[in-house]
């Protein structure tokens, strides 16, 4: 079983918002006291969070799909859904995030660095939210959206600042255990090593990290051995330190080809330059060699044998023993004075900067194209608002369907379908290919609304036009003296002979 992972591809999906809820009031002595449908909650969201704790990815090689928790509905009495919670996932320090493609979405460095892979979904509008002066009393409520879904691939690429590198059993996994606390699997057998190594040292005042890899062979950047899959380990070091074996007894291998070797396969390898400390090829940063095994008699005599060709190709040479430490301490300080020397030189920080897309003037909020042929064809409808309302709409509810459209016509979607040559019961599609809302469009009727009355409206919620009882006060005196003044004025005719019959005079 694998106990160490530094590259898993992970399926995640942020939580569904939940839907709004469609409810009316009610209440004694006003059975119907308006709309209080609550808002569904939003998604839960998934974040990739550095964490110091974390060193491999084993987890997620083990359960690569993961996904937030759902909003839920909206309920009555104007209560809204619970938010869903946001899924943590931590990853070591170090970690790109990368697409299928490869292209680099994130370089998670420093303890709590986040990355969002999958926003939750919003939750839908209720009822209540729905109302207005002119729309009372809605009898339907909003879908709540769906999260997003991603597939990344992330690898982890370790924060050392010297790279040890050489041919199996050249002694790094020796040398790192010799100048470090680290403790890694050493025997006398090729490719002992089959995971990365880290080790701290400390050479007087200045502390730094060492990485140690699986050796390289001929034939490593074509995919040989174990070496090429882990030298992303090694693209933020500072520097390289070739490890060669001045003891070896294989034939045709001595110190000058081990070395011709490993630098043609660290340029052969091609890693991500746009991460942080990754800006410089690996065959360009600062080297030291370092002769292993001088224990050894006939390995001491080699190592002075090419000393002096590799000072003469510019590169500082320490002969060392893992086996006696003899030699580690003017090594250890060689490697502070790189390291120290590349961390003044490197740039500092900077915070991330703030972009602004603002929308321009002339930009169309919508796109509308007719698709097909000259008898099969249809109208595509794209764009940002349009797609998020027809997910939000329930197609069971006449009246959401009809606000969709008030909503569509509002924004200008007819009138693109009238320029682009639509006629009604033209087909008509709404989102992506894969996943459209297809009907046939009947353009919404621009007379007769006062006949048709108001989409939302409810002359039972309509409480403006209920008399209060100082207008049923009010009303009775307006009658009363009404019928007091009739009576005078009808008095004051009889007086005036006005009903007087001719026939009896």
């Amino acid at each position: 079983m694998a106990s160490f992972v530094d590259r898993v591809v992970l399926h995640a999906a942020g939580g569904n918002g939940g839907n709004g809820c469609a409810s009316i009031r009610r209440e004694k002595f006003k059975p119907l006291a308006g709309p209080d449908g609550g808002n569904g909650g939003d998604g839960g969201t998934v974040k990739l969070v550095v964490d110091a704790s974390t060193t491999t990815l084993l987890e997620y090689h083990h359960s690569p799909h993961r996904r937030a928790t759902s909003g839920t509905q909206g309920m009555g009495d104007d209560r809204d859904g619970a938010k869903g919670g946001d899924l943590i996932l931590k990853v070591p320090d170090g970690t790109v995030v990368k697409d299928l493609d490869g292209n680099v979405l994130a370089d998670l460095v420093g303890d709590g660095a986040e990355y969002i892979v999958a926003a939750g979904g919003k939750g839908g509008l209720g009822n209540r939210a729905l109302s207005s002066p002119k729309r009372k009393a809605p009898g339907f409520a909003l879908l709540g959206e769906e999260g997003d879904e991603a597939e990344i691939e992330l690898e982890v690429k370790t924060i050392a600042d010297v790279a040890l590198v050489g041919f199996p059993s050249a002694g790094k996994s020796s040398l790192i255990a010799a100048i470090s606390a680290a403790r890694p699997k050493i025997a006398d057998y090729p490719f002992t090593t089959l995971v990365p190594n880290l080790g701290v040292v400390q050479a007087g005042q200045s502390r730094f990290t060492v990485a140690d890899v699986p050796g390289l062979i001929p034939g490593a950047s074509e995919g040989k051995g174990l070496g090429l899959e882990f030298l992303r380990h090694i693209e933020r070091t500072a520097m390289i330190v070739h490890v060669l074996d001045c003891a070896t007894l294989e034939p045709g291998r001595d110190p000058i080809s081990d070395l011709d070797m490993i630098e043609a396969e660290l340029a052969s390898y091609s890693g991500d330059l746009g991460i942080e400390g990754g800006r410089v090829p690996l065959n360009e940063r600062p080297r030291l060699v370092v002769l292993n095994k001088i224990d050894v008699p006939e390995g001491r005599e080699l190592a002075e044998f090419v000393k002096p060709d590799l000072e003469a190709r510019g590169l500082r040479v320490f002969e060392i023993s893992t086996a006696t430490h003899e030699g580690l301490r003017e090594l250890n300080f060689a490697l502070a004075e790189v390291v120290e020397k590349a961390r003044a030189e490197a740039p500092a920080p900077e915070p991330a900067p703030i972009v602004l897309r603002p929308r321009a003037v002339n930009e169309s909020k919508f796109t509308v194209r007719r698709l097909g042929g000259e008898t099969d064809y249809w109208f595509e409808v794209r764009g940002t608002k349009p797609e998020r309302w027809v997910k939000q709409t329930d197609f069971n509810n006449d009246e959401a369907v009809g606000f969709l459209a008030d909503r569509l016509a509002k924004l200008g979607v007819e009138d693109g379908l009238f320029k682009a040559g639509a006629v009604a019961g033209d087909e008509v599609r709404i989102g992506d290919p894969n996943n459209a809302v297809v009907f046939d469009w009947e353009p919404t009727l621009q007379t007769g609304p006062e006949l048709l009355g108001g989409r939302g409206t409810d002359l039972r919620l309509d409480q403006n036009e209920r008399p209060t009882r100082g207008d049923k006060r009010r009303e009775f005196t307006e009658r009363m003296d009404a019928k007091t003044e009739a009576r005078r004025e009808l008095w004051t005719e009889r007086e005036a002979g006005h009903w007087t019959d001719p026939d009896q005079d």
